[in-house]
């Protein structure tokens, strides 16, 4: 349990680091600055990673609504079509649908917490 934790965290600080590097951003920016979106997939792809290894039932329990498999396979689709890769639609992610995944990992360390 405790390496999950970990792992919930690590994502939780990608996404207060995405949260910070996009915060005066726009979808032009991200296409004018290459550094800025590099960073931002580097965030996105190790966000992924640790969320291969959350245990299902903190899935199930906190974040039922989120498409676990879509979030580990992202991690993939930026390491492998790095030179493809439509800002639009990582943009998207940024925008639509952050939020969610933010209340489901703050309601998984909510869920470690009860538990210990």
């Amino acid at each position: 349990m405790e390496r999950a934790l970990w792992r919930v965290r690590d994502m939780q600080s990608c996404v207060q680091q995405i949260r910070v590097l996009l915060s005066a951003k726009t979808l032009d920016d991200l296409f004018a600055e290459p550094i800025t979106r590099a960073a931002f997939e580097r965030f996105l792809e190790i966000l992924s990673e640790p969320s291969r290894h959350i245990p299902p039932e903190w899935k199930s329990a906190c974040g039922a609504d989120i498409p676990w498999r879509r979030v580990a396979d992202l991690g993939n689709h930026i390491r492998h079509a790095y030179n493809y890769l439509d800002v639009e639609l990582l943009w998207s992610i940024y925008e639509d649908e952050l939020d969610a995944l933010e209340a489901a990992i703050e309601r998984m360390l909510q869920h470690a917490i009860e538990q210990e």
